[in-house]
C-alpha cells in the first residue's frame, strides 16, 4: 500500500473543516475568521466529535507560513507613503487608543494576579483591532463611504505600524525578561535603521528591476518573484535579528509602491488566503475549552474592558486630533474589537514560552465575542451620539465643536518648519545609507581583502578607499546638499534674523560628517595618528571633488524618486479616507457609472443634483482623463467614475438613485488616490482673496477645484453663487487638487 504522509492527512482534515464552517458562516453572514477558528477546535485534540489533526509540528510550520503571507499582503496595502499621508487626526487616535489600551491591558493582569509578562502580552493583545472585521462590518452595514470611516481606516494604518513594533519590543524584553530601557531604546533604534535602510534600498532597486523585466513579468513569473523577494527578506530579517512577519511587511510595503502592486496583490491572495486559513485553523487547535470554561470571569472581564476601553480611548483621541464627537464615536465604536494581530502577539508568547497557557485561550475567545459585538456597535454608534447629544451640557457639546473646528483651519507652514523637515530628511537618510555601507564593507569586504594582503598596512588602505568611494556621494550629500525649497532662499536672504541660525544648522551638518568619516577609519585603523591624518585628507577629497559627486548623487536621487513617485504618476488619484471634516460634515465619495443608467447622456443641468440633494460633482474621471470641478453642460457616460461631495446624509439620500445603477467604489484600504480633497482655506493676507468674487479669484483654474461652502461670522453658506465676495477670515471650503491648493494658500494666489 502506497504511504501517505500524514501531514497530507492532517491537510486534508483541516481544509475540509474549515471549508464547512465557512460555508455555514457564510451563510449565517459572521466573519469567516471564526469559521475556521471553530473548524481548529473541531479537528484539535480537546474535541473527539471528528478526526484529530496527528502532526501538530508540520502544521505550525504552515501556519507561520501563514503569518508570513499574512503580513505580506498586509504591507502590501500599507505603502510608507500612505503612513505619512495618512494624517496627524489618525495617528493622534491610534496613539491615544494604543497606549491606552496597553496601560489597561496590563492593570487588568496584574488585578487578575498574573505575572508581569502576562500582563504586558495581554495589553498587546488588546491594543491592536482588526482590519479584517472592521472591512468586512464596513462591506456589509453599507458605510464605507460615511466620513467617520476615513478616520477608522487612517487608525488602521498607524496600528498596523504600531503592531510590527510591538512584536519587536514584546521579543526583546521576552528574552530579556525584564523590563530594559537600554535595551528597548537600542531596539527601536535598531528597528527604525533598518527599516530605513530596507526601505530606500528596495525603493533604488525592486522597481527598477520589475521596469526593465516587466517584458518577462508573466503572471506566473512575478507571482514567484514576489513570494521569493518576500521570503527572502524574511530570511534576512531573522539574520539581522527581528521576526519573519516583520520582514514579510517591510517587503509588502515596498511592492506597494511599484506600479506592478496591485498585480502583485491580486495573484498573491489565493497564496495568503490558503495558508492564513491554515493559520486560523491552527489558532482553534490550540484553544482549550476548559481553559475558557476554567476562566470564564477572566474572558468576560476582559472583553468589556476591551469594547469599553477600546470606545473611550479611540473617542478621546479622536476628540483630542479634532474630529467632531458624533466621528469620534462612530470611530469609537468601530474600533471596540480585537483580531488577527491579537493572534500573532499571542502566539508569539507562546513561542518564546514567556507567557502562561491560559492567555492564549482567553485572547481567541474575547476575539471572538468582539467579532460578534462590531457590526451592532457600528450600527449603534449614531444612535449613541445623538444619546448623548440631548444628555450632555449644551456648553460642553459648543466647546467641543468650536474645539473642532480651530483645529481643522489651515494654516501657512512657516518657512522654518519646511526648512527643518527638507535638513532632517537630508541628514538622516544619507546617515543611514553611509554607516550601512561602511557596516556592510567591514563585514564582507574587510576580511577578504585582508587575508588577500596578508593582514597588511596596504590590505588597510585599500579598504579605506573602496568603503570611502562607495560612501563618498552620501557623505557630501550630508555636508552640502541644500534643501531645494524657496523657504530656504527667502530665510537666507533675511540676514538679519535667520542666516545665523542657517549657519550654525550647516556647521552642525558638516560636523555630523566629519563623525561620519572618523567612524569609517575607526572600523578599519586603530591610533590617533591614523585618524588625525586620515580625516582631514578624506574631507578635502570631498570638496575637490565636490561637482563629480554632486552629479553623481543626483543622479541617483533622481532614480530614487522616480521609482518612489512611479504608482502615482500612473494614475490620478484621490483622497476619499482622509478628507478634512467639514462643518456640514462634508467629505468626499466615489461611485462607477453603470452602462444601464437611466440618466447616461443627461448633462449635470439637467439632473440639478446640486438643487435636488445639496450635493456637488467634484470630477469626472473617464477613460485616464480627470475633468476637475465638471460644467453643468458635462454629461455622464459609461463607466465615468465621479467623485460626490456632501454629508453624509445627502449622500444617503442620493444613494438610491445611484445604488441601482452605479457601484461603489472605496479606495481606504488598496489605492493612494489622494490629490483630490476636500479643504480649508483662510481669507487673509497669505492668500490675497479679500474683496474678489468666486469667479474673479480664478480658484476654479488655479487649484482645479470647487468652492463648496464659505463659513463667515459663525454663518455658514453651502454651494455658494459664482458672484460671492470673500471678505476677511472666511474660512473657504475648496474640493480640489490639494498641492494646488496648497500652494494657492503658501503663494498668495500668485
Amino acid at each position: 500500500m502506497t504511504h501517505l504522509p500524514k501531514l497530507i492527512e492532517d491537510l486534508a482534515l483541516i481544509l475540509m473543516a474549515g471549508a464547512v464552517t465557512t460555508l455555514l458562516f457564510r451563510r449565517l453572514k459572521q466573519p469567516l475568521v471564526l469559521g475556521y477558528i471553530i473548524a481548529g477546535l473541531l479537528v484539535g485534540p480537546h474535541i473527539a466529535i471528528v478526526p484529530t489533526v496527528i502532526d501538530t509540528e508540520n502544521i505550525n510550520v504552515l501556519a507561520e507560513i501563514g503569518v508570513i503571507f499574512l503580513l505580506f499582503s498586509l504591507g502590501l496595502e500599507f505603502s510608507f507613503k500612505k503612513l505619512v499621508r495618512v494624517g496627524g487626526a489618525s495617528s493622534i487616535t491610534a496613539v491615544v487608543e494604543v497606549l491606552g489600551m496597553l496601560g489597561i491591558g496590563y492593570a487588568a493582569g496584574r488585578i487578575l494576579g498574573w505575572s508581569q509578562m502576562d500582563s504586558i502580552f495581554l495589553g498587546g493583545i488588546l491594543s491592536i483591532s482588526s482590519t479584517t472585521i472592521i472591512i468586512r462590518a464596513f462591506e456589509e452595514l453599507g458605510v464605507k463611504s460615511q466620513n467617520f470611516a476615513g478616520l477608522v481606516f487612517g487608525v488602521l494604518i498607524v496600528e498596523d505600524l504600531v503592531a510590527i513594533l510591538l512584536l519587536v519590543l514584546l521579543s526583546t524584553m521576552a528574552v530579556s525578561r525584564q523590563f530594559a530601557g537600554n535595551e528597548m531604546l537600542f531596539s527601536v533604534l535598531k528597528l527604525v535603521f533598518f527599516l530605513s535602510l530596507w526601505f530606500i534600498a528596495g525603493i533604488f532597486l525592486i522597481p527598477t528591476f520589475l521596469k526593465r523585466a516587466r517584458k518577462l513579468l508573466s503572471e506566473e513569473t512575478l507571482l514567484i518573484l514576489s513570494l521569493g523577494l518576500c521570503l527572502g527578506m524574511v530570511v534576512l530579517a531573522t539574520k539581522v535579528g527581528f521576526s519573519p512577519a516583520l520582514g514579510a511587511f517591510v517587503m509588502g510595503s515596498i511592492l506597494a509602491e511599484t506600479t506592478k502592486a496591485e498585480k502583485i496583490t491580486h495573484l498573491v491572495k489565493p497564496v495568503k488566503d490558503l495558508f492564513a486559513a491554515v493559520f486560523f485553523v491552527s489558532v482553534g487547535i490550540l484553544i482549550d475549552p476548559k481553559a475558557i470554561i476554567q476562566h470564564g470571569g477572566p474572558v468576560i472581564l476582559i472583553t468589556l474592558l476591551t469594547i469599553f476601553g477600546k470606545f473611550f480611548s479611540s473617542t478621546v483621541g479622536a476628540v483630542l486630533s479634532g474630529q467632531p464627537l458624533k466621528q469620534s464615536i462612530q470611530a469609537g465604536m468601530s474600533l471596540a474589537q480585537i483580531g488577527e494581530f491579537s493572534f500573532i502577539i499571542a502566539t508569539l508568547g507562546l513561542t518564546l514560552k514567556v507567557t502562561s497557557d491560559f492567555l492564549y485561550p482567553i485572547a481567541v475567545a474575547v476575539s471572538a465575542i468582539t467579532t460578534f459585538t462590531t457590526p451592532y456597535l457600528i450600527r449603534a454608534s449614531e444612535p449613541f451620539y445623538h444619546f448623548l447629544d440631548r444628555k450632555l451640557p449644551r456648553k460642553f457639546i459648543d466647546a467641543l465643536n468650536k474645539y473642532s473646528s480651530g483645529t481643522q483651519d489651515i494654516q501657512a507652514e512657516s518657512d522654518w518648519k519646511i526648512v527643518i523637515r527638507s535638513y532632517v530628511g537630508i541628514i538622516l537618510t544619507n546617515m543611514v545609507i553611509s554607516v550601512a555601507i561602511i557596516l556592510l564593507f567591514s563585514t564582507f569586504l574587510t576580511p577578504w581583502v585582508r587575508e588577500k594582503f596578508n593582514y597588511s598596512l596596504t590590505a588597510d588602505i585599500i579598504i579605506l578607499l573602496i568603503t570611502f568611494a562607495a560612501s563618498a556621494p552620501f557623505t557630501w550629500a550630508m555636508m552640502a546638499k541644500k534643501p531645494e525649497t524657496m523657504a530656504y532662499t527667502n530665510l537666507w536672504l533675511d540676514k538679519k534674523y535667520n542666516r545665523g541660525p542657517l549657519v550654525i544648522i550647516e556647521i552642525i551638518r558638516n560636523l555630523l560628517a566629519v563623525f561620519m568619516v572618523g567612524f569609517l577609519v575607526d572600523t578599519i585603523f586603530s591610533g590617533i595618528i591614523a585618524i588625525l591624518v586620515a580625516i582631514p585628507v578624506m574631507i578635502i577629497v570631498l570638496y575637490i571633488f565636490s561637482k563629480k559627486m554632486q552629479l553623481y548623487y543626483g543622479r541617483i536621487e533622481k532614480r530614487f524618486l522616480r521609482n518612489l513617485n512611479a504608482r502615482e504618476s500612473r494614475e490620478i488619484e484621490e483622497d476619499n479616507s482622509r478628507t478634512s471634516l467639514s462643518p456640514w460634515d462634508a467629505h468626499l465619495a466615489s461611485f462607477e457609472i453603470s452602462p444601464y443608467a437611466g440618466y447616461v447622456g443627461v448633462s449635470l443641468l439637467n439632473l440639478a443634483w446640486r438643487e435636488r440633494f445639496g450635493v456637488n460633482l467634484a470630477y469626472i474621471e473617464r477613460g485616464g482623463k480627470m475633468i476637475y470641478a465638471p460644467s453643468r453642460d458635462e454629461k455622464l457616460f459609461p463607466y465615468d467614475r465621479i467623485g460626490v461631495i456632501g454629508t453624509d446624509e445627502q449622500l444617503i439620500q442620493l444613494r438610491p438613485l445611484l445604488e441601482d445603477h452605479a457601484n461603489e467604489i472605496t479606495y481606504a484600504e488598496g489605492d493612494n488616490r489622494e490629490n483630490i480633497v476636500l479643504q480649508k482655506l483662510l481669507v487673509d493676507e497669505h492668500t490675497k482673496l479679500k474683496g474678489q468674487s468666486i469667479r474673479g479669484s480664478g480658484i476654479r483654474e488655479k487649484t482645479n477645484g470647487l468652492v463648496v461652502g464659505i463659513e463667515r461670522n459663525g454663518k455658514r453658506l453651502l454651494n455658494p453663487t459664482s458672484d460671492s465676495v470673500f471678505e476677511w477670515d472666511d474660512v473657504i471650503w475648496i474640493v480640489g487638487d490639494r498641492r494646488k491648493i496648497q500652494k494657492l494658500y503658501v503663494k498668495g494666489g500668485e
